[in-house]
């Protein structure tokens, strides 16, 4: 019985790593979009966000399910409570990757970043994916120590996010309002996301350690 019960908890934390690695591959993926003006390939990255979804309401289903008849305790009741945050973290980064998407889709055949904010835009999105794709791998083998790398990338996300201010906020901005907006809001878009994997990773180290560690996001 106890054999079958810790089998439930892999399962639940298998399908939690999952959902980053798809959220990771639609950021990846609706930065393609959003820099090379891919309707395609912003249709499936909106479409993706349902197996998000579903995957979350799984979880859901799941955790809830062992606590309530398994009535866990200790670490394992720590798994599945930090299990459930996080995937609905996972789900809402999700969201974020949905929106740079619909971003893209919004403007095509045309582009919503200048050609001179592209690299910025190109390495937030390295940034963004590499990120969740690490989150992922740390929850996969708890692997705590990884912790603060991570959140040295957020520090550089927040640069690149200050970076596109300074040039929003430059007299000689030459893209109108509009553009503007778009950039305003991806930007916003990418530094949110960063800042669930950054949330993800703290509640990974309470579900290793059962030590709390402030949270963002």
């Amino acid at each position: 019985m106890r054999e079958h019960y810790h089998e439930e908890l892999d399962v639940v934390v298998g399908k939690l790593v999952s959902m980053t690695e798809i959220v990771a591959s639609m950021m990846e993926r609706a930065t393609a979009a959003l820099l090379g003006a891919e309707l395609v390939q912003a249709e499936s990255v909106i479409a993706t966000d349902d197996d998000v979804d579903n995957l979350n309401r799984e979880i859901e289903t799941l955790a809830t399910d062992i606590i309530a008849l398994q009535q866990p305790v200790a670490g394992d009741l720590r798994t599945c409570i930090a299990c459930l945050r996080m995937a609905n973290t996972v789900e809402r980064a999700g969201d974020l990757a949905r929106h740079v998407a619909k971003t893209a889709r919004m403007r095509y055949p045309e582009k919503a970043v200048p050609t001179e904010l592209e690299p910025v835009f190109r390495e937030m999105g390295q940034v963004a994916t590499a990120m969740m794709t690490e989150v992922g791998s740390i929850l996969a083998a708890r692997d705590v120590s990884r912790v603060e790398a991570l959140e040295l990338a957020d520090d550089r996300m927040d640069d690149l996010h200050r970076q596109l201010f300074r040039a929003l906020l430059a007299e000689d901005w030459p893209h109108g309002i509009e553009a503007a907006v778009d950039v305003t809001l991806l930007s916003r878009f990418y530094e949110r996301f960063a800042d669930h994997c950054v949330s993800m990773a703290r509640r990974t180290v309470y579900l290793v350690t059962g030590h709390r560690v402030d949270e963002v996001g």
